[in-house]
């Protein structure tokens, strides 16, 4: 099997692994909580993104990665856990500008993923999943469970408030 097919099959099924548990227990507890507890819950995990900041590392990735990709990978994620922190803080303290922090993490870090999950395959850049290194679990474990939860912060900054 290709490297290509092996990368796709493990983005796909953590989409569905992480998508089942997603219904079965993460949306039916965040329904019952506040929309500001809930977005916190949500917004938490993206404060570990620095994690991208590997793709600028040699050895954990193979230096023909292509800077393209890696760099707009890894400082978007960067962004994105700067977001995160501050828009947890402002969750917690409940400060008025709360909600659009995490409109903001939320907007730049799907993009952010977005672009680099389907930019660096079926974009300019095509990335050979083998130049990715140990950094391969990024994309295949660690992206799919941050898409679904910025696609339940779009829900919950959506739904009206009760």
């Amino acid at each position: 099997m290709s490297s290509d097919a092996v990368l796709g099959i493990s983005v796909f099924l953590c989409f569905v692994a992480f998508g089942i548990v997603t219904a079965l227990y993460i949306w039916p507890r965040l329904k019952t909580m506040s929309r500001e507890d809930a977005l916190t819950a949500l917004v938490v995990p993206h404060m570990f993104r620095f994690i991208g900041m590997s793709f600028l590392v040699p050895g954990v990735v193979s230096p023909s990665l292509p800077p393209a990709f890696a760099v707009p990978a890894a400082y978007g994620d960067l962004g994105a856990a700067l977001l995160a922190v501050a828009a947890t803080a402002a969750l917690v303290t409940r400060v008025a500008f709360a909600l659009p922090l995490v409109w903001a993490l939320n907007l730049w870090g799907s993009v952010d993923l977005l672009k680099a999950l389907f930019g660096g395959q079926l974009g300019g850049v095509q990335i050979d999943p083998a130049t990715l290194g140990s950094a391969f679990y990024i994309p295949t474990i660690i992206v799919p469970p941050l898409l679904i939860t910025h696609a339940l912060m779009f829900r919950l900054l959506l739904r009206k408030q009760r």
